[in-house]
């Protein structure tokens, strides 16, 4: 026979899964283990003992339409009260042990009811059917596989030491309660109110009333290595929900195997119920088997019939109470929407708000543990808080960024302030309020930044740089910036992240903000109210305007400098520029301008004027830039400009012009009548000659005419003595002239991708040129004396 514990491998495949089993399936379970039981005692004893006996009977009435065979109750009651008068002998029958074994075989097998036969096989299969039903869905790979999973998180979700720490944190009391009990009895049924925690504008945790509350040590620090896996928990479950959500194959699984089950008991209770009475003791049997033993009709008895009947009420009784208890979980299946799980009471005791009801087979298993211990789901639902997962990123950020870390980041910016720039982090580290020294922060692609007020300690912070960061800031904290902040800069990709504290700042006098603030540019496109900003005097807007924002307006007064980087779309409708009377720096970059806007001549205070990358062609209005009195700087570079009108020797006080990247062939005498340049840039255009007027530029210090046809340099160049840069590679140049000896003050010097075949020794009165600042070829270089090549490389 076949042990009983070969069919374990029916019931539970991993301990694990008992959570995953309610009471009745429990119960259903050990219902199976007594049925099974009885199978394998009546297989056993149908193996081990005799089936039938079988006698034949010498008289049969033709009269008689059935052969009855004397019951034994009459016959034991006669055998008891008749007093024999000599001894009993047995009717002779002649037939041997051989014959007899073959008529009880051959009445068995035709005699005896099918049912009395095979009564304990069925039974046991039967019993098999019901186990295999009840752990089905641990078995098949499409559920088993999620239950494994889901199994092996909710361990580990249990066990982690986050879980203990968070559920502590939201069922402890404030401090100040703490203090007030210190001297008075411990109270019942106290409502605790949560103060300001950690996470400003996210707080989510509340007070539970009626609740008892006992004071307890507060939470030890998880240490970084029990920090990571409880991250890891929290990506693992959301990956998780995320694939179990989308189908229902275990609830689907668990429904049919359960229909199955009711389906098997009502077809058991059936035909049990009309055929046990089929399992009778006496037996009559007619076969005709005269010519083997000379009869043809017999009586039998079947020995296990009172044990198979009594079997068979016993196995009824079972079977029913199996089938209710299948009928309970149909009407629990069915009656109970398990499809949707609501944590809404795990939030009310917690206070944890924001945990997310579940669907799906994610929600029937939750469902399912909950019949275990409801504890494990409460314990589970942390891993579903987006809080609950932001306090402990937090808490691993400060691990990983200690006060001491951030000191070695700090770095001097543009502005001379002292500047930490934090790249792609989880958060902002708490720590940092603690570099109180810090004067710049740079924020760059963080989520969830939130700004709390202990950003009041930083007390010398006046610039901060937010580049797509989704920020949240508190009340305090925004007061705090109100006053103290004097540089912004905002980069975002969609109008919605432009934060609304920025138009309270009053004491703000940079503001940079880059991103687009319109899906479609030909909409009339506004910023909300700038008008409180009173001490701005830079604002730089890059995004696609097709007209000067109202908001510009606001701030015209004071504003000192402007800058418009329009990418690509076309700019248009100017006139409000002619209201910004103060503006000393006015850049419209890549508007889309073809001409010089007319509203740029009435700025008469303007001093740099920068109109990198747009389609201008040709700068005829440059004539009106003479009424500006004060504009030492011009900047047309990155455009289709061809040709240098005349007009331009009126702009007497320009001290920089920027003609790059343009398409200029000629170079036209009365630019060098500009005579207070100090900084002119012709590269990449087509100039093939340089007039020797230049040589009356004598306070020019920058000259870059790199990337042109040039063939010949004046002498008069030379002459400029204050040059300090000097850029001719990329052309056509084929001799140095040895007068460069004149530029003693020379200290960068390009000559790289020229023809020359060999440098001056007069290269050597440049006494400031070092090997560093001379842009040459290795080749061209060695082709120096030695001594002026040392003395170049010399420190």
């Amino acid at each position: 026979m076949i042990p009983v514990t070969e069919f374990r491998q029916f019931t539970e495949q991993q301990p694990a899964f008992r959570v995953l089993k309610p009471w009745w399936d429990v119960f259903t379970d050990y219902l199976s283990v007594v049925m099974l039981m009885i199978g394998v005692f009546g297989c056993t004893l149908q193996v081990m003992q005799d089936k039938i006996i079988c006698l034949p009977q010498r008289t049969f009435s033709p009269n008689q339409t059935e052969l009855m065979c004397p019951p034994p109750s009459s016959n034991h009651e006669a055998t008891v009260t008749r007093q024999p008068d000599h001894e009993l002998k047995g009717l002779k029958t002649n037939l041997d042990i051989q014959q007899y074994n073959y008529i009880n075989q051959m009445c068995y097998e035709k005699a005896l009811h099918w049912y009395a036969k095979y009564f304990p096989y069925l039974v046991l299969i039967h019993t098999v059917i019901f186990m295999v039903c009840s752990n089905f869905w641990f078995k098949f790979p499409g559920s088993s596989s999620k239950i494994e999973h889901f199994i092996s998180i909710l361990g580990k979700c249990f066990d982690s030491p986050w879980t203990t720490r968070a559920l502590s944190e939201v069922s402890g009391e404030n401090p100040e309660e703490k203090d007030n009990k210190k001297n008075s009895a411990s109270r019942l049924n106290l409502d605790t109110p949560i103060g300001e925690g950690n996470l400003e504008k996210t707080q989510s945790l509340r007070s539970i009333p009626e609740k008892i509350v006992v004071d307890k040590p507060a939470p030890s620090v998880l240490d970084k290595k029990e920090g990571e896996q409880a991250k890891a928990l929290f990506e693992k479950v959301k990956k998780f929900r995320l694939h179990v959500e989308e189908g229902d194959i275990l609830y689907m699984m668990y429904v049919r195997q359960t229909v199955v089950k009711v389906l098997k008991f009502i077809l058991i209770i059936a035909y049990n119920s009309a055929l046990v009475s089929k399992v009778r003791f006496s037996v009559t049997c007619t076969e005709n088997m005269q010519e083997m033993t000379g009869y043809r009709y017999f009586c039998c008895n079947h020995t296990m019939a009172h044990l198979f009947s009594k079997l068979s009420y016993c196995y009824l009784c079972f079977v029913g109470v199996y089938g209710l208890t299948c009928l309970y979980t149909s009407y629990w299946l069915f009656y109970i929407s398990l499809k949707e799980y609501s944590f809404e009471y795990v939030r009310q005791e917690t206070g944890i708000d924001d945990i997310p009801d579940v669907k799906n087979d994610f929600a029937f298993m939750l469902h399912m543990i909950d019949q275990y211990d409801p504890l494990y789901s409460k314990r589970f639902a942390v891993f579903l808080s987006e809080v609950s997962e932001n306090k402990l990123k937090q808490l691993n950020l400060n691990h990983e960024w200690t006060a001491d870390k951030l000191r070695q980041k700090l770095q001097t910016n543009s502005n001379n302030r002292l500047e930490l720039q934090l790249f792609m982090l989880s958060g902002l580290p708490d720590t940092i309020f603690e570099v109180t020294e810090l004067q710049s922060l740079k924020l760059e692609i963080i989520n969830n930044v939130t700004i709390p007020a202990a950003i009041a300690q930083l007390e010398d912070l006046q610039e901060l740089s937010l580049y797509q960061c989704s920020l949240k800031i508190h009340s305090a904290a925004t007061s705090f910036l109100k006053e103290n902040l004097k540089v912004l800069r905002v980069k975002f990709d969609d109008a919605r992240e432009l934060p609304q504290w920025i138009y309270v700042l009053r004491n703000l006098e940079e503001l940079h903000l880059i991103g687009s603030l319109s899906s479609d540019a030909s909409k009339n496109v506004t910023l909300d109210s700038l008008r409180e900003l009173k001490a701005l005097k830079t604002l730089t807007l890059k995004s696609n305007f097709t007209k000067i924002p109202q908001s510009i307006v606001d701030v015209a007064s004071h504003l000192q400098r402007l800058c418009i980087c329009n990418d690509g779309t076309k700019l248009v409708m100017l006139n409000n520029l002619k209201k910004m009377v103060n503006l000393t720096e006015l850049e419209l970059v890549h508007c889309d301008l073809e001409r010089i806007p007319h509203a740029i001549f009435s700025l008469a205070n303007l001093q740099t004027l920068d109109l990198k990358e747009n389609n201008l062609r040709t700068v005829e209005e440059i004539v009106s830039f003479q009424h500006l009195r004060k504009l030492t700087c011009l900047k047309l570079w990155h455009n289709g400009i061809a040709f240098i009108p005349e007009h331009i020797k009126k702009l007497g006080s320009l001290e920089r012009l920027y003609f790059s990247h343009n398409k200029i062939e000629i170079l036209p005498s009365h630019l060098f009548l500009c005579n207070k340049l100090r900084y002119l840039d012709l590269s990449n255009n087509d100039i093939r000659f340089i007039p020797p007027e230049i040589g009356v530029l004598q306070s020019l210090q920058y000259f870059s005419v790199s990337c042109n046809k040039i063939e010949n340099i004046p002498d008069e160049l030379f002459f400029c003595k204050k040059l300090k840069t000097l850029k001719l590679g990329r052309n056509m140049l084929s001799v140095l002239s040895p007068k460069i000896s004149f530029l003693s003050v020379l200290t960068h010097l390009e000559l790289k991708g020229n023809h020359f075949e060999s440098l001056p020794a007069e290269l050597g009165f440049c006494r400031a040129l070092k090997r560093g600042g001379l842009v040459v070829e290795d080749t061209l270089f060695e082709t120096l004396p030695s001594d002026i090549r040392e003395q170049m490389q010399a420190e």
